[in-house]
């Protein structure tokens, strides 16, 4: 029942009245290279400019504007972030609602996550201003999530994976899973109000989380029961939530939650990890109260790692309005989730790319693919 209902839900987020692709062919796509400055992790785009700003895993910031690459990173945080590759490093960026404030999500030197913030000066994020905004252990190298991203509340929401390893046990994994765990970080995505001003703590709590009056829970947390939220995104025009959830050794699932009037998507959702790998039995008991992923994709693919992407709601390609693309690390396919009359689908973008990391979405609604090889692509109409 919970799948049927997910599916209905995606289909009516899909299917509402801005879409004209639903039950139609996916329309003609192409790739069209920005430019090719590798190691991409994140793109985002700035309030009041046309701007785009890239981060990269080794720690530069990086400005881009009508294709063109700044000749100065935006601020270069080398000194601070993890040289050690794999899923460390710079992960995660994203601009405050008014585009004042430049927030980073990233493995510091001792492999820990950090989220700092920084004003922005011109073009550039002043180093000097930085303020620690959020702080967490990490018991391995890989699962550190990185996703950031204001709501459509004008709160900050991020995403932490498990903690790494497999299986969510192990050093660092709290019994049961920290997934499954109220009283971690971990295998979770966040949603706080960073405090700017300078001496202040980081971050406050929103009055409305939903486990605020919880006696033995992190009141931080949104929504849990995630591997490892790499990407996730609000849908502009619904406030719907999109997580592409990074699966262990057969599934890579996409999540989806409608928002109530515009935001609180999530709010206290479980998405069944480490119980649960896509809509499958892992180990123990599936949660009676998990929300099932709406899209799953086997490993018998080529998949092994899913990189969640954005609802297109541009005006360039009308006929992919309403359309979910997403992709995976390993196999480069961009898929697209578009509604007919049965619910969800998978159609054809007939887009590929190598290494993809993260997409991301112009202030006009264009949207942005992100190699770790080949750098930045724009998805055109064909």
């Amino acid at each position: 029942m919970a799948c049927t209902i997910a599916v209905l839900a995606v289909a009516s987020s899909l299917a509402g009245s801005t879409t004209t692709s639903a039950g139609a062919a996916a329309p003609e796509l192409r790739l069209s290279q920005v430019t090719d400055v590798p190691g991409v992790t994140g793109i985002a785009a700035r309030t009041g400019t046309r701007t785009l700003y890239l981060a990269q895993q080794n720690g530069v910031v990086r400005s881009l504007r009508k294709g063109r690459l700044a000749s100065a990173p935006a601020i270069d945080l080398r000194d601070r972030v993890s040289q050690d590759g794999g899923e460390r490093g710079l992960l995660g960026i994203a601009f405050s609602p008014d585009g004042a404030l430049l927030y980073l999500h990233y493995s510091d030197t001792d492999g820990d996550t950090q989220v700092d913030q920084y004003a922005m000066r011109g073009r550039n994020a002043d180093p000097g201003s930085r303020k620690s905004i959020l702080q967490a252990g990490q018991p391995a190298p890989n699962h550190n999530g990185g996703q950031l991203a204001f709501g459509p509340d004008g709160y900050l929401y991020l995403g932490l994976g498990d903690g790494g390893g497999a299986g969510d046990t192990g050093p660092g994994h709290l019994p049961g899973g920290n997934g499954q765990s109220l009283r971690t970080k971990l295998g979770k995505i966040l949603r706080i109000a960073p405090d700017p001003a300078p001496g202040r703590p980081g971050y406050s709590v929103p009055a409305d989380n939903p486990f605020v009056d919880a006696s033995d829970a992190d009141t931080a947390i949104w929504a849990y029961g995630l591997r490892n939220p790499w990407r996730f995104s609000f849908d502009r025009a619904t406030g719907d939530l999109w997580i592409g959830d990074v699966g262990q050794n057969e599934y890579e699932e996409i999540d989806h939650v409608a928002a109530t009037n515009g935001r609180d998507a999530g709010k206290g959702d479980n998405f069944g990890w480490d119980h649960l790998e896509g809509n499958h039995v892992l180990q123990g008991n599936a949660p009676a109260d998990a929300v099932a992923p709406v899209h799953e994709i086997t490993h018998d693919t080529g998949a092994c790692a899913v990189v969640g992407g954005f609802v297109y709601r541009g005006t360039k390609i009308p006929g992919l309005v309403g359309g979910y693309l997403f992709s995976d690390n390993c196999d480069g396919t961009i898929r697209l989730l578009v509604a007919d009359g049965a619910g969800v689908r998978e159609a054809d973008s007939g887009l590929e790319a190598s290494s993809v990391s993260s997409f991301g979405q112009s202030n006009d609604g264009t949207l942005y693919v992100a190699s770790l090889s080949d750098g930045i692509y724009r998805i055109d109409a064909g």
